[in-house]
């Protein structure tokens, strides 16, 4: 992850800080906690609300069942991924909105969350990574 010099802070720029969000509550509670123990009140801090949505899977035109998947039933899988989105980014925006302090960025990339996290990170040149969990799964916790 970049690391913001000493150049920008003491120009008063302020901080990008990158908020990983989805639809689960562990990201909504670290936004929380990131609003409320992270960003400058003074206004200077940008908030980039990243959700990481998972790639369309490649489904051949019939699979393994015998299932054919129309392009009807893959309009709706692209339209379920893209609600799954816009809500999760909704949710986490009407939090920011109770801190009028906040400058709000949205960004919604494809791909594995792990990897799209780490890339937009870098890509973005935030100073600072929040997120709710690592994506284990319950018995790696």
């Amino acid at each position: 992850m970049a690391m913001a010099s000493d150049d920008s802070t003491a120009t008063g720029a302020g901080r990008r800080i990158v908020v990983a969000v989805d639809e689960g509550e562990e990201s909504m509670h670290a936004l929380s906690w990131c609003l409320a123990n992270v960003v400058s009140p003074a206004g200077a801090d940008t908030l980039v609300l990243l959700h990481a949505r998972r790639s369309r899977p490649v489904y051949a035109a019939m699979d393994g069942a015998g299932y054919i998947l129309t392009s009807d039933v893959m309009a709706s899988v692209e339209r379920h991924a893209n609600a799954v989105s816009a809500a999760a980014i909704d949710k986490a925006k009407r939090i920011c909105a109770e801190h009028l302090h906040v400058k709000v960025e949205t960004l919604v990339e494809s791909g594995d969350p792990r990897e799209v996290i780490c890339d937009a990170t870098d890509k973005i040149g935030a100073d600072l990574l929040v997120m709710g969990s690592h994506g284990y799964g319950f018995i790696q916790r």
